[in-house]
């Protein structure tokens, strides 16, 4: 028969393991991205390649649509704060919008999304 104090050391075992399984699933690592700044609606319904243009992704980021990153190989990445409480970072991104990108900083990578805490951004220049 299990004592009391053995059940709560048994059910502390079992919540540590479950909260470090969660811990162990968010990899994070320093990245510089190239991409096209756009509205996460059209990045992900329209199934673009890169902004339709500038105004359209003014207006929806003014709008309150979020503004992401889609990189050249498709994959979005939602940039994000690292403060607490957290913010949005469409401020940070609106001059940038319906732009190439380089942006660099902590990429987080969990459940197969993408974000990134960026550190700098700046106008990709043409090629």
């Amino acid at each position: 028969m299990l004592t009391n104090s053995r059940v709560a050391i048994l059910v502390l075992a079992c919540v540590t393991l479950v909260s470090l399984s969660w811990a162990a699933d968010v990899q994070s690592q320093s990245v510089s991205i190239h991409g096209w700044v756009l509205d996460s609606a059209c990045a992900i319904t329209k199934g673009l390649d890169k902004p339709i243009s500038r105004n359209c992704a003014l207006k929806c980021a003014k709008a309150g649509s979020p503004l992401v990153i889609l990189t050249d190989d498709g994959d979005i990445y939602w940039p994000i704060s690292d403060k607490t409480p957290s913010a949005g970072q469409n401020e940070r991104l609106l001059p940038f919008a319906g732009e190439r990108v380089i942006a660099s900083g902590k990429a987080y990578t969990r459940g197969g999304s993408h974000a990134i805490v960026l550190e700098k951004i700046q106008a990709e220049k043409s090629k």
